[in-house]
């Protein structure tokens, strides 16, 4: 096995026993970058000389007698999370210079633990889509099938766990942008509880579902990176001091798991579905009960979304005026133009965000302002919250009586490159089995559970909030009894 094949738990054992260094580990992995990124277009932003000094300095630490988890463990970071000294995009024209001033606490995290930054994915612009083809940089390519998607948004990040590119890498999950790319890359996805992982040092997209988690190859690695990066931030209000659930490897044979009936559909494609009835049995065999439920504002889950996430991304990216930071098509002084300088100021405006901004983009800031203005914001953005209230009452009633819930992830396998970018109603409805965890704020996580048409079918669990530790228990018991993540894209 090669060095960048290794996962987090098998690199650490390595490292502590000094069979290889974090050096050699990095070295491995820059090299795989090299050797495939030209296909998949993982990577907006690679630090060579960055990463193999923040090796070196882990390797010393650990002959110093330090030990952890990350140290020494190379990753890459989704490139709208802030790393100090390193171009930060979000994957527009708008930020294509921009050189971040600060970490992420997130990142500031990482960086104690010591793991090494290799450098930043690419994404949907501002997190904004289901398939990385909205990038101002072009899309990134699925490593089962180049002709295809990886998901979005964080699908780089995705794709290069998939590809061996890193370790493990981080991406942020609005709506299923975490699991969305995780099942189409047959890898497992982590959208912890709202508030376990600090925002700040996001580029806010919804501020009231962003959380950021982990891609990794496995489960039990999804469980460390997350003991590092959570916890109670004081720049970050809506997270909370609420400790871990321990994550205990056990038996499951106490354990009941809700089937809520919603997210078990016509539509579904037929080798999705067959996938995830085998998991199913799969649990049976280690002694799970499963339970029918019924979540029945699931349905209006999509649309409460798609009213409420372009009402804050319209409201997050005015901040991205053409004066402050990013691309500005005119410098002040303002030029003195026919009515005066107002007039001046709002070019500076038009023009530099008309430049910047992508279509998508453009077209989720018109329906954030049409859904919060005047004549409009009671019919709109107050009963989609009023609604997203109801679901989230919903489940938290649903999980008093399990201990979690099983739904497929996607109610298909990644599609094509360019199959569904003319329909922006089709992309919004990739997230049908996605959106629902993330009104409610609730931890979810997908994992690879078998496989249709060749690419692999994502199986995702829903647990109680601020309860991680049960969806670790659960997924990997399943991880341990099948060989779905041990399956490798041959690129």
């Amino acid at each position: 096995m090669q060095l960048n094949q290794l996962t987090i738990k098998q690199a650490a054992q390595k490292l502590a026993n000094k069979e290889i260094s974090s050096v050699e580990l990095t070295r491995a992995c820059l090299a795989r970058i090299k050797e495939v990124d030209g296909k998949i277009k993982a990577c907006l932003t690679v630090c060579e000389e960055e990463a193999l000094a923040e090796a070196k300095q882990a390797d010393e630490r650990r002959a110093n007698g330090e030990t952890g988890d990350l140290l020494g463990i190379p990753y890459l970071a989704k490139d709208n999370i802030m790393t100090r000294g390193v171009r930060t995009t979000a994957a527009s024209r708008i930020l294509e210079n921009y050189i971040a001033p600060y970490d992420a606490t997130i990142i500031k995290k990482l960086k104690q633990a010591g793991a090494v930054l290799l450098g930043k994915t690419n994404l949907d612009e501002f997190a904004h889509g289901a398939s990385t083809e909205n990038s101002a940089y072009g899309p990134t390519h699925n490593p089962w099938d180049l002709t295809r998607v990886p998901g979005g948004s964080s699908g780089g990040s995705a794709a290069s766990v998939a590809a061996d590119m890193c370790l493990f890498a981080l991406g942020t999950d609005t709506g299923g942008s975490i699991r969305c790319p995780a099942a189409f890359c047959g890898i497992t996805g982590l959208k912890p509880t709202y508030g376990r992982s600090s925002r700040f040092g996001l580029v806010a997209m919804t501020s009231s579902t962003d959380v950021p988690g982990p891609l990794t190859k496995t489960v039990a690695d999804a469980a460390i990176v997350l003991n590092i990066i959570a916890g109670k931030d004081e720049r970050d209000a809506t997270t909370v001091k609420i400790p871990l659930t321990p994550f205990i490897k056990g038996e499951l044979k106490n354990l009941t798991i809700g089937l809520p009936k919603e997210y078990f559909i016509e539509g579904t494609d037929q080798g999705v579905t067959e996938a995830v009835e085998k998991a199913i049995e799969k649990f049976k065999e280690l002694g799970v009960k499963f339970k029918q439920v019924s979540l029945p504002h699931t349905k209006y889950g999509v649309p409460v979304y798609y009213i409420i996430t372009p009402s804050e991304v319209s409201s997050n990216l005015a901040r991205f005026d053409g004066i402050k930071y990013g691309l500005s098509v005119m410098k002040p002084p303002l030029p003195p133009l026919s009515g005066g300088q107002e007039n001046g100021l709002m070019e500076i405006y038009t023009k530099s965000r008309g430049q910047g901004f992508g279509p998508e983009a453009k077209r989720r800031i018109m329906l954030g302002t049409y859904a919060l203005s005047a004549g409009y914001f009671d019919a709109y953005y107050l009963q989609a919250q009023k609604v997203r209230t109801k679901i989230k009452q919903e489940f938290d009633k649903v999980l008093e009586g399990v201990d979690c819930l099983l739904t497929p992830t996607s109610p298909h396998v990644a599609f094509k490159i360019g199959e569904q970018s003319s329909d922006p109603l089709k992309m919004y409805l990739e997230d049908i089995f996605v959106t629902g965890a993330s009104l409610a704020g609730l931890p979810a996580l997908s994992m690879p559970c078998g496989f249709d048409k060749n690419l692999p079918v994502g199986l995702q669990l829903i647990g109680k909030r601020f309860d991680e530790g049960m969806l670790f228990r659960v997924g990997q018991a399943f991880e341990e009894a099948t060989e779905w993540h041990l399956q490798k894209a041959k690129i």
